[in-house]
């Protein structure tokens, strides 16, 4: 470690203090609402800004590696939080910035098939309000929504194969009962080239139903997503309907930001009331009255 105009300076690992935190996200949360992040991550001036302000208030001569790590981590924290909050019996603690968990079982259930998110049982999460309008997105399908959909196709499969045997012919009936005649299970079959018939196989449905199964599958993605509600409303538009309200704390802000930016219609509601009523109508929402 070596020193260069008072700043300590790291080129390796480096631990993030809860300032250096807050100096990064105040200028992500800022460029963030002026539409620098794109698809492809955020625009270079972004990092330089980052940098520069971490350098300034915290006196730490960070780098752009630096900054893109600790943005790694708030994704990783964004990613695995947001999918446990999706469920229900888990939500945030803002004052204590830890989850909550109110369905021990539930919480048992979700991290057998998600082992990654059991250290996040006790872990401390700052300025979550924050990193999850920054990083919030939509991510693939968990383990759980994969074994869901495997267990969907297995279903449609079985249910093929039973409708194949449905349609086999009966064998044909005999002028007496003979000894030698033995009742056994349908068995499903198909033609061959020489139009005689092979016995039809249950992985032989599951293969014809291979295809059938992974489009049943991603439209049961895209019904999903559909379902979420249309934003239209800008989030500059919406900052900026927040930043005119009065004495409106800046936790509070950020907070309320988090609810308007994921509801079309909780933000009309507010446009609708009158200026002196916004503020008390969002600290409601928010569960400070």
């Amino acid at each position: 470690m070596s020193a260069s105009n008072g700043k300590k300076k790291y080129r390796g690992y480096l631990t993030w203090t809860d300032d250096m935190d807050q100096a990064l996200l105040d200028v992500l949360v800022e460029h963030y609402n002026s539409g620098d992040r794109t698809v492809n991550g955020w625009k270079p001036h972004v990092y330089t800004a980052a940098v520069r302000n971490v350098r300034e208030k915290c006196n730490m001569d960070v780098t752009k590696d630096h900054v893109m790590s600790r943005c790694k981590t708030f994704d990783k924290h964004c990613n695995i939080l947001g999918r446990i909050l999706a469920h229900d019996g888990f939500e945030w603690d803002q004052e204590r910035n830890k989850l909550v968990i109110h369905n021990e079982d539930a919480w048992s259930s979700y991290i057998e098939k998600n082992k990654a998110a059991a250290c996040y049982q006790h872990k401390v999460i700052k300025n979550w309000d924050a990193i999850s309008l920054i990083f919030s997105r939509d991510h693939a399908a968990t383990s759980e929504d994969v074994s869901a959909g495997a267990e969907n196709g297995q279903e449609v499969a079985m249910k093929v194969a039973e409708d194949f045997r449905d349609h086999t012919p009966s064998s044909p009936s005999t002028s007496g009962p003979s000894s030698q005649y033995r009742p056994g299970p349908p068995m499903l079959t198909q033609s061959n080239k020489q139009g005689r018939m092979k016995r039809f196989r249950t992985k032989d449905a599951l293969f014809c139903m291979s295809g059938n199964i992974k489009n049943s599958f991603q439209i049961s993605m895209k019904s999903n997503e559909t379902q979420e509600e249309p934003k239209t409303a800008c989030p500059k538009e919406i900052f900026a309907a927040l930043q005119a309200i009065p004495n409106l704390a800046r936790d509070d802000l950020l907070r309320t930001y988090c609810i308007l930016t994921s509801s079309d219609r909780k933000f009309e509601c507010l446009m609708a009331l009158p200026m002196d009523m916004r503020k008390d109508w969002l600290l409601i929402e928010i569960g400070k009255k």
